[in-house]
């Protein structure tokens, strides 16, 4: 027996299987497809939670608004899961593709629909061979119709997360939803029904750069799905009753389940493959067909390459020790960052055009541009001085009011007696207070006259 057999046109045909890794692979996907589809529609203080509004340059999460002056928080996070995902391949494997990867969770949504409308891996692969009928062409038509509303609805909601999930929904069928939204719904829509529908394994196989780069995290100690040679071999078919050892023959009885219930379609008796995705749908095969021969369970396991050569497996080791180092260093450096940011920002911006000119009166005037970014989600007024300068006038509002997430450009002036400056650049501070927070930030800049 070998690798999965499949029809001409390459298609692998899933047999259904329960057990253990099975429940947890499935209740986990479900948990984490209901949290993706329902993230976009959970309301927050009369707007939508999570909404990462690309147009205003504004990414609201819950109480907090980051702006584009906050992609370093973006940058950290990028680095957790990367080095995250490090740290869970070096010690388990290919866990992430196995269990959450969306690719993983779609196709198998996907599969499910298969199962309902087509039947068991048997009946599917027998209708597939033959010619069309009315069952065959009901069956077909509904299993493609539910893959294209799952995959439609997986489209609207990724869209969500950048639109507010009421005008994405109610403008796509009214046509009122604007060219580039529309388009990326088509666009997330055919491709979660080619990817989950038709090409499935092929992504993970020859798209997805993780499968290639993977061997660089792994090592003899890393857990993965292995098949013990040692208690297998040789394997072949025997009645329940009989003694494998009097038939010179291992504990695995070939029935192949192994690899007919494999997304993947391989062997995992040929050994460690860069295709399996660690998702132990072998296992759960292999563990019900132990029991009904009353062997014991764990001829397929998550095990490691150590274990399997009789050795010890080191749970702690340098490589391990150190992504997990880097990733504490990367999640306290978030939260460090996190909390040293302030919820409103301040810019000075210096008139470019001349240093300064001189007024009817005869004082010097310097002209500035302030830019307030209120970063909060309530209305806030800014009050602002300037500071380091003799008697002045200021000229401008000293209060503004700037909305929730809002930036507003204050342009003001400063005018001073030329016979109270001592040099022609003096240093001087704007300073700049918030009725929605107790923060006072302090900007640098200068002041020229002509003396």
């Amino acid at each position: 027996m070998g690798d999965q057999p499949v029809h001409p046109n390459n298609k692998i045909y899933v047999r259904a299987m329960k057990g253990v890794f099975q429940r947890l692979r499935r209740y986990g996907g479900w948990f984490l497809m209901s949290l993706f589809m329902l993230t976009p529609w959970i309301p927050y203080q009369g707007r939508q939670a999570i909404l990462l509004d690309i147009e205003s340059q504004q990414f609201n999460f819950f109480s907090v608004t980051l702006f584009p002056q906050d992609l370093i928080l973006l940058a950290f996070l990028f680095m957790i899961a990367a080095f995250a995902l490090f740290f869970f391949t070096t010690f388990l494997g290919r866990v992430w593709c196995g269990y959450t990867c969306p690719q993983t969770v779609w196709t198998f949504i996907f599969i499910w629909f298969e199962e309902k409308l087509e039947g068991a891996r048997n009946k599917r692969v027998k209708m597939d061979k033959s010619g069309w009928s009315k069952d065959k062409l009901w069956r077909k038509t509904a299993k493609h119709l539910c893959w294209l509303a799952v995959s439609l609805v997986t489209g609207m909601t990724m869209v969500a997360y950048f639109v507010p999930a009421p005008d994405v929904v109610f403008g796509f069928f009214t046509g009122e939803l604007g060219f580039a939204s529309t388009f990326a719904v088509v666009f997330f829509t055919l491709a979660t029904y080619g990817n989950a529908g038709w090409m499935r394994t092929i992504v993970c196989t020859h798209m997805c750069p993780y499968a290639r780069f993977q061997s660089a995290m792994f090592d003899k100690d890393t857990f993965i799905v292995g098949y013990d040679v040692e208690r297998g071999e040789a394997r072949g078919p025997r009645r329940r009753k009989e003694d494998p050892k009097e038939l010179g023959l291992g504990d695995c009885v070939d029935c192949n389940l192994c690899v007919e219930v494999c997304p993947s379609g391989i062997d995992i008796r040929n050994g460690l493959q860069y295709e399996c995705i660690n998702c132990g749908a072998c296992i759960d095969a292999c563990d019900q067909t132990m029991d009904k021969m009353g062997y014991e369970r764990g001829l397929i396991s998550y095990t490691t390459e150590h274990r399997l050569e009789g050795g010890h497996t080191d749970m702690v080791r340098p490589k391990l020790i150190g992504y997990g180092l880097v990733l504490l260093v990367m999640i306290s450096a978030f939260f460090v960052t996190l909390n040293m940011r302030v919820n409103f920002e301040v810019d000075v911006l210096r008139d470019r055009n001349q240093m300064y000119r001189e007024t009817v009166e005869g004082l010097i005037e310097n002209t500035y541009t302030l830019v307030l970014v209120n970063k909060t989600q309530q209305t806030s007024v800014f009050q602002l001085k300037a500071e380091g300068l003799p008697e002045h006038e200021w000229v401008g509002p000293t209060e503004v009011e700037v909305t929730a997430g809002d930036v507003v450009d204050v342009p003001i002036s400063l005018a001073v007696d030329p016979y109270e400056l001592e040099r022609v650049m003096t240093q001087i501070e704007f300073v700049v207070t918030t009725s929605t927070s107790e923060d006072t930030v302090t900007i640098d800049s200068r002041f020229f006259s002509k003396r």
